[in-house]
């Protein structure tokens, strides 16, 4: 991974600069101080509710919350003008990405990896893992998309359309994958994440900018506050990190196994997504969040619906987990070649 940022990027700061640096030593943090201040690790994580971590949810709040403010409500009708990156959005998300990971799932553990996991736990990982391909990203995609400088208003529209889908979709789709027909979506994750991740960001993005009044202000305040993104990504990666240390050093070679196909499909989708937009020329600000949708996942809901199924201490529970430590280093390697990418695609959609 190298630097995260356009090359055309005026005044980068210290943050946006060694993005990738700082989340490495963020990761490595996070295991040690899950290694050796066990309670403060213990104590964050008991700030939970329906499966939402507090301090994650202010973290992730604070993140989202810049990008909001660069949201221009007047042009939200102007997406219907432009349908073609919410299109691909939807396809590939809703037609595609479950399946494509429930087939790797089942060709790795069943298959490839069959000679080192017992099949009982690889049942396990393979339903993991479809439930993080059934969940597509609510919160973390509007940090890609700041960091793609992709347009937020756009962004907003195909966060809150994927999710309005996911009420309907995500649990005939998963029931349907893992051949079991009680499926019971955790209605208060669903809920509670789409009021801290999208709603109340949005509202106090609304309400700054009527404070701010004019363009110029509100350009000036977003530039003073976006480093909020940055911090609060690195500060989240050391928590979920911190979280998971332990697992991570205990079973380091599960972690890995169950790592290959996610990210083999993250890679997949992404380029699926990004090459239907280029072919489609829509412009640059809408084809790399509209790509990184289906690439990231909303690991709180996968993780939920894991335990809820199969219990806390289960394989599926532990490959949504090991979803959630992989997201973000790819993330930000797709950030990378995303930017790289930029001149390849048009500045208005013809």
């Amino acid at each position: 991974m190298t630097d995260t940022t356009a090359p055309d990027t005026d005044s980068l700061g210290i943050f946006e600069r060694y993005l990738t640096l700082w989340v490495a030593l963020a990761m490595i943090s996070g295991i040690a101080i899950g290694s050796f201040a066990p309670g403060l690790v213990d104590a964050i994580a008991s700030a939970e509710i329906a499966s939402i971590n507090l301090v994650v949810a202010v973290l992730i709040w604070a993140m989202v919350y810049p990008m909001m403010v660069s949201v221009d409500f007047g042009a939200v009708v102007g997406v219907a003008r432009q349908p073609r990156g919410l299109l691909i959005t939807l396809a590939v998300n809703w037609l595609i990405k479950p399946f494509s990971m429930a087939l790797l799932a089942v060709l790795f553990f069943d298959h490839v990896f069959a000679p080192w996991i017992a099949p009982e736990d690889a049942a396990q990982y393979i339903a993991g893992l479809i439930l993080l391909g059934a969940a597509p990203c609510t919160a973390m995609v509007f940090v890609w998309s700041q960091l793609t400088r992709g347009d937020a208003t756009y962004t907003l529209v195909q966060v809150s359309v994927n999710d309005l889908i996911m009420v309907v979709a995500f649990a005939p789709i998963v029931a349907f994958l893992l051949g079991v027909t009680d499926i019971t979506v955790p209605w208060e994750t669903l809920v509670l994440a789409t009021l801290l991740y999208v709603v109340l960001p949005l509202i106090a993005g609304m309400l700054t900018r009527r404070a701010l009044g004019s363009q110029q202000a509100i350009d000036s305040f977003s530039a003073r506050i976006k480093p909020l993104s940055i911090i609060g990504l690195i500060a989240t990666v050391a928590i979920l990190f911190g979280l998971q240390g332990e697992i991570i050093l205990n079973r380091p070679l599960i972690i890995l196994l169950i790592a290959v196909p996610i990210v083999i499909q993250s890679y997949g989708i992404f380029a699926l997504a990004y090459g239907a937009a280029y072919a489609l020329k829509v412009p640059h600000r809408i084809a790399a969040p509209c790509a990184m949708i289906g690439t990231s996942n909303f690991f709180e809901l996968a993780v939920a619906v894991a335990i809820s199924l199969f219990g806390l201490n289960s394989g599926a529970a532990l490959a949504t987990v090991v979803g959630v430590l992989v997201e973000v280093p790819v993330m930000l390697s797709l950030v990378a070649f995303a930017n790289r990418t930029r001149p390849n695609f048009p500045e208005v959609q013809s």
